[in-house]
């Protein structure tokens, strides 16, 4: 099992972070676009390849997210129409998130076994998160997968943050 950490800057208009290991080294390095369309996150490993991106897709009903993992197309994340609470959907094959994920506290599954698990961390300075892995080959997806959803919680927060006269 290998634990890693999520740890967003607060007052950061440039939407780069990383992800650490248990010893705080970098692992994973997201840069998100800034005041671009569509609004992309691209999760580069240490040699700064290209690992994994997060996509919101532009012609769309309601909104929506691409996952690609090693430039293949794993997951997507929609909304769902609703009439009072937002309700969003991942499609993928084989792939399920268990828990309550808007609070970020939920396990990934692979075709019915667990292979990642996260937990938001309370009281810190930001969004930190902590990522544990029980299976390696499936790092990429869910540090993606974490990312990806705090990218449609801050959709969702921007979106309901607008006010109409």
């Amino acid at each position: 099992m290998k634990q890693l950490y999520i740890k967003q800057k607060v007052f950061s208009l440039s939407d780069k972070f990383t992800v650490k290991d248990q010893q705080e080294k970098d692992v994973y390095f997201v840069e998100g676009t800034f005041m671009q369309v569509p609004k992309t996150f691209f999760i580069r490993n240490h040699a700064s390849d290209e690992v994994a991106r997060i996509t919101k897709k532009v012609f769309s009903f309601h909104p929506k997210f691409s996952v690609q993992v090693d430039g293949q197309e794993v997951l997507t994340i929609k909304k769902e129409f609703s009439f009072f609470k937002a309700r969003y959907t991942i499609d993928s094959a084989g792939i399920e998130v268990h828990g309550n994920w808007w609070d970020m506290n939920f396990e990934v599954y692979q075709h019915g076994e667990v292979v990642g698990k996260v937990s938001k961390e309370w009281f810190t300075w930001g969004d930190s998160y902590k990522v544990q892995v029980l299976n390696e080959e499936m790092e990429t997806l869910v540090i993606a997968l974490v990312v990806a959803i705090d990218c449609v919680k801050a959709d969702q927060a921007a979106a309901s943050s607008v006010v109409t006269p």
